[in-house]
């Protein structure tokens, strides 16, 4: 796990080792155990080290492959590295170190952009090819790790973080409109924009290449989720078996390090199952628990504190077990340093998983994640649960679009944004949204079939933006963050799960949806968490019941309570602070009208709230 950089001069200029030298300072918390740079002419690559897989200077980036001809800047962790290297000497290849990065380049010069394929793991990198002139991009299929670039004149810029880009003194800071619009409507962002006009992110799934004298970057998709009905479907027991299987592989798989590695442990199903068969491997393995102090909590909130959970998880598996515990404040006191990480907002309330890292990365360096785990298995029933009966794919794009406004509902977004509208004016974000399904199967005739591509949405864009969030957070405190139900063997088979092992009310829900109950539909579908039914199943011979049968739930601090409590002063003096940078874009008198409506209990806007206090610090970082 690294960070990397890269600076081409596509008019033959030649490249400064300064300037990649202040590039790979820039992101020096991804790597601190190394640095190395190869300037050759017009091409410069930089790398910053964490050392997990062989540890010896063997390791050392920019790696050279023995004809001299490929390049590599590596980021990430290959976890079947050593199968493709056997292979590799079968072929010819030689190796004088033990690290999968050697195996990344070696692959390259026997494939080369076929080479990404073969690959299970995540990563982020680049290769460049001395004969033929040529810059290769890639990031796995699941965007685990980040990849920027930018165009700026005649110089292409890229770096595992947009602040490596910063770094470069041609680089510029021009704010994107049409990304701030997108940003505001969804809590994420769904396009390759960032929220700087100049920087784009590699969509994953994909790389690029780039050649002397080239204007834009020839991008590939190589890879895509798939959700589908199986025609021929096996049988639950089949099922549940198989998943076990390919659940141990996967985390038994991501074991492999030459450091210490603990995991996450928040008392849900995902993290337990993940510490009780990695804890059966590894005796005594460090487990971490961020809690949330609840004294000025209230309502649904009053159940965010999972500690109980994971300390008797803790018990049964003897973890050694760490945790702490977040107050009203710890957000304001973090705000600048997590803004400055994390580069942009993206979805959910992420300073939590700032925490976390921090406290995880205090014991151990490598720290394995359950994310993932609701999106391929159905984690979220009450959202799919509002769009799978449809007259047509566009009155499905109407009836989930309709939901994922997360922030400013269509009908205000431009009374929002009035003092940008006439340069945001042309921006449909419904296209933003119905563009996600581009490469997804058009034909859809069953509920099952309009849940397959909810779930392919929400893999696509809630789980990408909670990828990008934890490569930022962890890497800030020089943590290596492995998703162990991102495995690829585990993903394809997900995707051919029958959607009835996922959802348990699907049929129930058919039946109401025709009946048109109005404004009961919502509290019906909030009420039904029922999803995972397969993944329950499977987990119950490794954590308890209580923990399996118990509803899902997230990663949340009780902010709704707070910013109306502990925290409206902070709150106040942010957002109703007349030298605010936000209203140079938003207008203001709509902003803190909608603020108030959560300060006086009217209306929970607590992600709202989060996302304006953030982009708010983004601004002033």
């Amino acid at each position: 796990m690294c960070g990397i950089a890269g600076i081409f001069n596509l008019d033959g200029q030649p490249a400064s080792a300064v300037s990649l030298r202040h590039m790979t300072d820039a992101i020096a918390h991804r790597g601190p155990d190394g640095e190395g740079s190869y300037v050759d002419g017009y091409l410069a690559l930089g790398h910053r080290r964490l050392a997990i897989i062989d540890l010896s200077p063997a390791g050392h980036q920019p790696m050279v492959s023995r004809s001299g001809r490929f390049i590599l800047t590596y980021n990430g962790e290959i976890y079947n590295f050593q199968e493709i290297r056997a292979e590799l000497e079968r072929r010819g290849h030689l190796f004088v170190s033990r690290t999968d990065s050697e195996v990344v380049l070696n692959a390259y010069a026997e494939w080369g952009a076929e080479c990404v394929s073969r690959f299970n793991g995540m990563f982020a990198f680049a290769v460049w090819d001395r004969q033929e002139k040529k810059l290769f991009l890639a990031r796995d299929r699941y965007g685990i790790k980040p990849l920027y670039y930018s165009f700026q004149g005649k110089t292409f810029l890229f770096g595992s973080e947009q602040k490596a880009i910063l770094a470069h003194p041609e680089a510029k800071r021009n704010i994107d409109l049409e990304a701030l619009l997108e940003y505001f409507t969804f809590q994420n962002i769904f396009t390759d924009r960032t929220l700087l006009k100049e920087i784009r992110l590699l969509p994953a799934g994909c790389h690029a290449t780039l050649s002397p004298g080239g204007k834009s970057l020839a991008v590939t998709r190589y890879w895509d989720y798939n959700f589908v009905e199986p025609e021929n479907p096996a049988s639950d027991e089949e099922y549940r078996e198989e998943l076990d299987r390919l659940f141990r592989q996967a985390i038994n798989r991501q074991l492999v390090t030459d450091v210490e590695l603990g995991s996450y442990l928040s008392g849900g199903m995902d993290s337990g199952s993940i510490t009780a068969i990695a804890a059966s491997q590894l005796p005594y393995i460090k487990t971490f628990t961020c809690g949330f102090d609840l004294n000025s909590a209230s309502g649904i909130e009053l159940g965010f504190d999972e500690r109980s959970r994971a300390e008797y998880m803790s018990y049964l598996f003897k973890t050694e077990h760490y945790e702490m515990v977040l107050k009203a404040g710890d957000m304001e006191r973090v705000l600048p340093k997590l803004a400055w990480h994390l580069e942009e907002p993206r979805v959910g309330q992420s300073y939590p998983n700032y925490y976390a890292a921090q406290l995880a990365s205090k014991f151990v360096k490598v720290v394995l994640s359950g994310a993932g785990g609701d999106e391929l298995f159905g984690g979220y029933p009450w959202r799919y649960y509002r769009a799978v009966v449809n007259d047509d794919f566009e009155h499905y794009i109407d009836k989930y679009y309709n939901f994922w406004q997360r922030l400013i509902p269509n009908k205000q977004i431009h009374e929002v944004f009035r003092p940008v509208w006439p340069e945001v004016s042309h921006v449909w974000t419904r296209d933003i949204f119905r563009d996600v399904f581009q490469s997804h199967a058009p034909t859809l005739t069953r509920p099952e079939d309009y849940v397959n591509h909810s779930l392919y949405f929400e893999a696509k864009t809630f789980l990408h933006g909670l990828l990008v969030v934890e490569d930022k957070l962890s890497m800030a405190h020089s943590l290596e963050s492995r998703v162990p139900f991102l495995d690829n063997d585990l993903v394809d088979f997900s995707m051919k799960v029958p959607v009835r092992l996922k959802l348990d009310n699907l049929h129930n829900v058919v039946r109401i949806n025709e009946n048109e109950p109005g404004l009961k539909t919502n509290k019906y579908f909030e009420k039904n968490r029922d999803g995972k039914r397969l993944l329950r199943d499977a987990m119950k011979k490794y954590i308890p019941d209580e923990i399996t049968g118990a509803e899902k739930q997230g990663f949340s601090a009780p902010d709704a309570s707070w910013f109306k409590g502990e925290s409206i002063d902070y709150v106040r003096q942010t957002l109703f602070n007349s030298n605010a940078k936000i209203y140079s874009y938003l207008d203001r008198e709509s902003v803190q009208g909608l603020v108030n409506e959560h300060l006086e209990g009217k209306q929970n806007r607590r992600l709202f709230i989060w996302s304006l206090l953030n982009v708010e610090t983004w601004l002033s970082r």
